[in-house]
C-alpha cells in the first residue's frame, strides 16, 4: 500500500530530496482540515488505529523540533 504523504513529500528514508523543501510544497498544495481529513481515513478504514497513532507521533515530534508546542 502506498502512503500518499510519502507521494507527496518523498520518503525520508530514501533520501529524495530535501525533506524540508518537498513538505513546504506539499502544505501550500494541501487544502482543507488536516484532522479533519485523517479522521476520515481512519473511519473510513484506509488508515489503521495503529497508523495514525503513528503518524500522531510523527506529526508531535515534527512540532516539537519546529518550535511548536
Amino acid at each position: 500500500m502506498s502512503n500518499p504523504l510519502y507521494q507527496q513529500i518523498g520518503n525520508p528514508q530514501m533520501g529524495n530530496g530535501n525533506i524540508l523543501q518537498r513538505f513546504q510544497q506539499f502544505r501550500q498544495m494541501f487544502q482543507g482540515d488536516p484532522r479533519a481529513q485523517v479522521q476520515q481515513l481512519l473511519n473510513s478504514g484506509k488508515v489503521s488505529q495503529s497508523q495514525y497513532n503513528q503518524a500522531v507521533q510523527i506529526a508531535q515530534q515534527m512540532q516539537r523540533m519546529m518550535g511548536g508546542k
